[in-house]
């Protein structure tokens, strides 16, 4: 098993006549995702990748049955594209794309919640279940299947910490990037959830960074409501207070933030820290070993 997404999804792609969209449909397909169908007003009849493009997603619901969508539009569409999708019954909504306003993003999410959709993003590289699916930009090759369940706030921490896995030997259910931004439409919280309720995974890695109280949050759910070991890795100890570290999310702002604070706040709740990235494969290891009724 796995969360949101597997080798049955049917998948859209919204804005897959553009240049990016384009490239990466070609990939995602190479790669074994279930796409079948396009959106790009004004476009329908076309064909990417022997993809059917439609005008809008009402006219793919007449022919398709569809599960996920994944949305490569420039950011002034974002919401309204969000909205399509959400509108059209779509149950799990990746929105790769960046710059989105904030207070858009926070609409994104009100009107998600309130149809009981999962949106990952904006700013996110997407969901992959290794063996199973992708959707978003991950490059596949860093992953392998697995029982580890990972929730990164870095596209590329995220790759580099699946690599160091299954180097290892260790391989993921399934990894999600819930976006870089300040405010994002589903947060760790939601993701630990997700994989707590998941048979097939039994540890659960999360990749943090500085900025926000995402972690904070997720620190006090670890404590209350995890039965699963869950190992923390915090990116950006040495930030200086103020400044943006890489992505928008990632500032420390009066005084609350840092990486220690949240390094902190997990080990107080029993998840086991990660010092550096590399870190993580042998804690997975040694809390694996640790609880022998997560090795059914």
């Amino acid at each position: 098993m796995s969360i949101l997404v597997n080798e049955n999804t049917n998948v859209l792609v919204q804005g897959i006549t553009g240049k990016i969209g384009v490239i990466q449909t070609g990939l995602m397909l190479q790669q074994g995702t279930k796409i079948v169908a396009g959106v790009t007003p004004g476009k329908s009849g076309q064909k990417v990748h022997d993809v059917p493009v439609y005008d809008s997603v009402e006219a793919v619901l007449v022919e398709h049955h569809i599960d996920a969508s994944v949305l490569f539009v420039p950011a002034r569409f974002a919401e309204d594209s969000c909205f399509e999708a959400i509108d059209a019954g779509i149950k799990v909504v990746v929105l790769i794309t960046e710059h989105v306003p904030v207070h858009n993003t926070m609409r994104i999410r009100a009107y998600a919640k309130s149809n009981n959709v999962t949106v990952i993003g904006p700013t996110t590289p997407g969901i992959i279940s290794p063996g199973k699916t992708k959707i978003g930009i991950m490059p596949v090759n860093m992953f392998c299947p697995g029982f580890i369940g990972v929730i990164s706030r870095s596209g590329t921490l995220t790759y580099e910490v699946a690599g160091a896995l299954c180097e290892a030997g260790l391989g993921q259910s399934t990894a999600v990037g819930m976006g870089a931004d300040p405010v994002v439409c589903t947060g760790l919280v939601e993701f630990l959830d997700l994989f707590e309720a998941d048979y097939e995974t039994k540890v659960v890695v999360i990749v943090g960074e500085v900025g926000g109280t995402q972690e904070e949050t997720a620190a006090e759910f670890i404590h209350s409501k995890m039965s699963k070991p869950v190992i923390a890795y915090v990116a950006g100890r040495y930030a200086p207070a103020g400044k943006r570290m890489g992505h928008a999310g990632a500032i420390v702002q009066g005084g609350k933030g840092d990486a220690q604070s949240k390094l902190n706040a997990f080990k107080r709740a029993g998840a086991a820290v990660a010092e550096n990235p590399m870190d993580i494969p042998q804690l997975v290891k040694e809390v694996f070993s640790a609880y022998p009724k997560n090795n059914d």
